[in-house]
This record gives C-alpha cells, structure tokens and sequence, in this order.
C-alpha cells in the first residue's frame, strides 16, 4: 500500500513499508526508476517471506512522488532518501542502493553512518553526473548545455533523459570518489559484467577507493546494468542476509 510523507524541505514522497523484526532493510532506486521496479517488488517479497523490517519509496521526480524530473538535483535525492529513513525507519539500516541508489547510499554512509548498519550497492554509479554525462559531452555540447540548460541524452531504456545543468552542478558538491569514504559496516558492492550502463572499472574504484574493514565486490558474468535475473535477484538477497547476519551480534 502506497502512503506518503512530506519531507522537511517540502517534497511528497511516496513509500511502502513493511513491518517486522530485527534490523530493517531499505531500498534506494535508480535514475528514472521507482519503486515499483523489478528488484524493489523482489525485495519486498522476500522482507513479507522473512518478516523484516523493509521501506521502499520513489525519489521526487521519479514514480508517483511530486516534482518533476527535471527540477531534481543529486542533493534533493539525497535529502529525500534521509528523510525517509530518519521518518519512516527504527535503528541503524542495511542501505541497498540500485544505480543511483548506490550513489545516494554512499552518500547517507558518509554523512550519516549512525542510521547505516551495512551497505549492499547494485550497479552503483557514485559521481556519474560527472564522469557519466558531463564527461560525454563535447566542448560544443558543455556550451550547449549551459546555455539553454539542459541536453537530452539517449537512452536504453526508451525515451531520451533529459539533464540539466543544475543536476551537474548539484553532483559536483556531492562527489564521493574524490573525498576519503569511510566504510564501518559491512559492505558488498555487486556488479555485472555486461553492464554498459556502469562499468567494472567504476565498481573497481569505487572498490579501490573506500575504505573499511568488510568490504567486498563481486562481478558477475553475463549480467547487465539490470541485475534483474532470477539468479541476480537471489544474490542481492542472499547478500542482504549475509550482511543481517554479521551485523546481528551488535545490533541485535
């Protein structure tokens, strides 16, 4: 059942939440995406089948939240996604993060971690404002892009994204592989090998560059920037239950 809450900068944010023991799980969707995609609907199947705490929600701009796309920055994402664990969730969560999910994940990790109890990242795709649309643009395009304030880009999943010039600069305050990023939970970063979309050399730095004392990554071959296969879907869960496990001795 879709409820809503209204975060302290004024946003309407839709959610599921479902009730239950131990330690809670939350979901952060990807660019364009909702929470009605096909790893959030999975994930709240297995939270119904194990009786944990689990919350999904869409971003402003995104699913059937307010706002516009358009109007959306990195750091309103952001600001949504904290609102909705301090508001909607009890103790320390497992943050898993899809795409830029992954980034606002990092993100809540590195301002926040008292509410982050272990991270599992999808695809994560930190700073791809920067090195993902900025980085493809041309010296033509970048003028373009000031100028009229924004550049429709392609995309593979139908119609092209349009993005703004504000969202590249709101990214730029909110990079997390240019800064030290500190881990202190267990951490699982999942990516796939045919994902072209993100690649492997970003989840290798993101790798590279984080620092904590549990943190893995696993590259699966044959998967793409969905992660939506049936085994795909039985190894974010069977992460998140590893990741349960660890933290239950200190939590629990």
């Amino acid at each position: 059942m879709t409820d809503y809450l209204t975060t302290p900068e004024g946003r309407r944010i839709a959610y599921d939440r479902i009730d239950g023991t131990g330690p809670g799980v939350v979901f952060l969707h990807g660019l364009k995406s909702d929470m009605q995609g096909t790893k959030a609907v999975a994930l709240a199947d297995w939270a119904r089948r194990t009786g944990r705490p689990f919350l999904r929600f869409d971003c402003s701009g995104h699913g059937v939240s307010g706002g516009a796309f358009e109007d959306g920055t990195i750091g309103q994402w952001f600001e949504d996604a904290r609102a909705a664990i301090r508001q909607l969730t009890q103790g320390p969560q497992v943050l898993v993060g899809s795409s830029m999910g992954g980034w606002l994940s990092l993100l809540i990790a590195r301002e926040h971690p008292e509410l982050v109890a272990g991270l599992v990242t999808i695809a994560g795709a930190p700073d791809f404002t920067e090195d993902g649309y900025w980085a493809a643009l041309d010296t033509a395009q970048r003028a373009q892009m000031v100028r009229q304030g924004y550049i429709d880009f392609p995309s593979d999943y139908g119609a092209p994204y349009r993005i703004s010039h504000a969202l590249i600069e709101d990214g730029r305050e909110r990079l997390v592989l240019r800064a030290p990023l500190s881990l202190p939970f267990p951490s699982r970063f999942l990516q796939g090998s045919a994902d072209t979309v993100v690649s492997v050399a970003t989840a290798l730095r993101l790798f590279d560059h984080a620092t904590g004392s549990d943190i893995r990554l696993s590259v699966v071959k044959g998967a793409d920037h969905r992660f939506s296969e049936p085994a795909d879907i039985a190894l974010i869960c069977n992460t998140i239950e590893e990741i349960l496990a660890r933290i239950a001795p200190r939590i629990g």
